[in-house]
């Protein structure tokens, strides 16, 4: 009877791990179809989740934006396999998942483990609060849960935008929606929509077409749609279908002369298009050979005669290893875009990007008046006004929100807020931040002008207070070249303070080299473009005592020329 018992529980062991086994090529097939929703139920069904399963169903989630249950699950597999197994992008996604979920904390604790260096996302919010240049007002344009609509663009007096409330579509497995359509609306003062109907049936496919964008003219149109059939990618385990951009041009009325751009690819994927105010430019994001990352946002210049140039990459100023996607180009000549790898307030956030002499500034977070903890993106001006719209999927689903904004003026904040340098031991001022440099440049730049004239406020308010410019620069060069270029970084911050009123004689410039940095990237090659901007910054710190900064500002001091 022993012996029958121990058979019967080898057989029900066997048929278990038959099931176990069976529901896991299950739940595997699914998640490589990138059905999502399909694989998070089979995965979840799962008993014994192994490494590999916990991987894919916080992903999962992730990709579906389920963000409280991709924390809770991303936790378990950091608990259980911590141990120098998982790959990094699990890291940058869970902390992504613990800011959506507002686990600041430990949020900060994964993503300084994936930066290589001390996140403090409350900090670094406070700061930006002193840098934003408007304050947004949102609303969401149309309660519909049912559908996902995002990517406004402006079609003359009407609005063209992409959505998935087209019934008659088939079915999109990564999250069970009908395929995008595009959709041509009315819109009034209130950024409300009325008289919305399906875009024209030749634009319109069985499967995704998004992102419209139109000529000043109005004559030529381009637009996303994702191509028909699948290829094999080297990135993927399972055919794909990518995503190209074409073109239209709009004859007697009609849509017609659609074409894919000639730098697209059933390879890779170009995407959002968005074009300059004289239609020389068009602006678009492509995962294409020669990305930094994931997703990276080009131009390409456009013909008199239709054809194109080639495609430029905008450089780390903008991209990073991550996603950077749905850029879209101001009459100004400012670029808007969203991204996930730059530091924000959770998953896509939209930036900014100003451009100077042909290339564009460091990226600057639009601040948390516009974005949320969750995906924001796809931003877009009515030129000539302070207002525009943007997606989000802040309650759920991806929708539709209209803002207004107005021009911000930081607030004067509190001089005696310091903190100790802990390289030098002197007091620096934590309202005011760095500023940075390009790669192998000394010149100031647009961005970094109203944290300079904040410091000329302060040196006007203090009269005898000295600073010291420290400056520094990133491992990539030998010491004395590094030394040299900090010094002159330091000089050129000298001298822009000067420009605006302020004793010579109370500046110290100093250039530190690569002797100090912020992070671990004390050797080239070993870090991420982002990760050695960090380094390339003048700091300001304190080197007089006669006016401290924690003392009330003197009710009458004489200016230094005077002393």
């Amino acid at each position: 009877m022993k012996k029958f018992y121990t058979t019967l529980l080898a057989i029900l062991i066997g048929f278990s791990a038959l099931a176990q086994s069976s529901q896991v090529k299950k739940a595997n097939r699914l998640y490589m179809q990138r059905a999502y929703m399909d694989a998070s139920e089979a995965y979840r069904l799962v008993q014994d989740k192994d490494q590999e399963v916990l991987q894919r169903l916080g992903d999962s989630y992730f990709f579906t934006n389920r963000m409280g249950n991709a924390a809770e699950t991303y936790r378990d597999l950091f608990l259980k396999y911590d141990d120098g197994t998982i790959a990094p992008e699990y890291t940058f996604r869970f902390a992504h998942a613990l800011r959506a979920t507002g686990q600041d904390e430990d949020a900060d604790k994964y993503f300084s483990q994936y930066y290589n260096t001390t996140i403090d996302f409350e900090d670094w919010s406070t700061k930006l609060d002193t840098a934003v240049s408007h304050t947004y007002t949102t609303n969401q344009v149309m309660q519909n849960a049912a559908s996902s609509d995002f990517g406004i663009t402006f079609m003359g007096d009407r609005i063209v935008f992409a959505s998935t409330r087209n019934q008659d579509r088939p079915i999109y497995a990564w999250n069970r929606k009908p395929y995008l359509d595009l959709y041509v609306a009315d819109i009034n003062d209130e950024g409300e929509l009325s008289n919305i109907e399906l875009f024209n049936d030749k634009i319109n496919t069985d499967t995704h077409e998004s992102s419209a964008a139109f000529s000043s003219d109005g004559q030529t149109m381009y637009f996303d749609r994702t191509n028909s059939r699948r290829v094999k990618v080297d990135w993927a385990e399972v055919p794909v279908a990518t995503i190209r951009i074409y073109r239209a041009e709009l004859v007697d009325g009609e849509w017609t002369n659609i074409e894919a751009l000639p730098f697209t690819s059933d390879q890779y994927s170009v995407e959002h298009p968005t074009l300059s105010e004289d239609g020389s430019t068009l602006y678009f994001a492509s995962d294409m050979p020669g990305s930094l990352g994931s997703f990276d946002i080009y131009s390409v210049a456009v013909n008199e005669d239709g054809t194109f140039g080639e495609p430029v990459n905008l450089g780390p100023n903008v991209n990073t290893a991550h996603r950077e996607q749905f850029p879209y180009i101001a009459n100004d000549g400012t670029l808007y875009f969203t991204s996930d790898g730059h530091l924000g307030y959770g998953n896509l956030d939209v930036y900014l990007s100003r451009q100077e002499n042909g290339s564009f500034g460091v990226a600057q977070n639009l601040g948390n008046s516009l974005n949320s903890e969750f995906d924001d993106f796809a931003f877009v001006l009515k030129e000539g006004e302070e207002k525009g719209y943007l997606a989000s999927n802040r309650r759920g689903s991806d929708n539709l929100y209209s803002f207004s904004r107005e021009e911000y003026t930081p607030p004067v904040l509190p001089i005696e807020e310091v903190e100790i340098n802990p390289e030098t031991g002197r007091r620096q001022i934590a309202n005011v931040d760095n500023i940075y440099f390009d790669f192998d440049e000394a010149t100031i730049k647009p961005e970094s002008e109203p944290t300079l004239n904040r410091i000329v406020e302060i040196l006007k308010n203090y009269p005898t207070l000295r600073l010291e410019i420290g400056s520094h620069a990133d491992a990539r060069g030998s010491d004395a070249y590094n030394l040299e270029l900090s010094q002159a970084r330091a000089e050129s911050t000298l001298e822009y303070l000067v420009a605006q009123g302020i004793d010579r004689n109370r500046l110290v410039p100093k250039g530190y080299g690569e002797e100090v940095p912020l992070n671990d990237c004390v050797r080239p090659n070993m870090c991420t473009e982002l990760m050695y901007a960090i380094n390339r910054r003048s700091e300001f710190t304190e080197i007089s005592a006669e006016t401290p900064f924690f003392q009330d500002k003197p009710e009458a001091a004489e200016d230094d020329n005077n002393n």
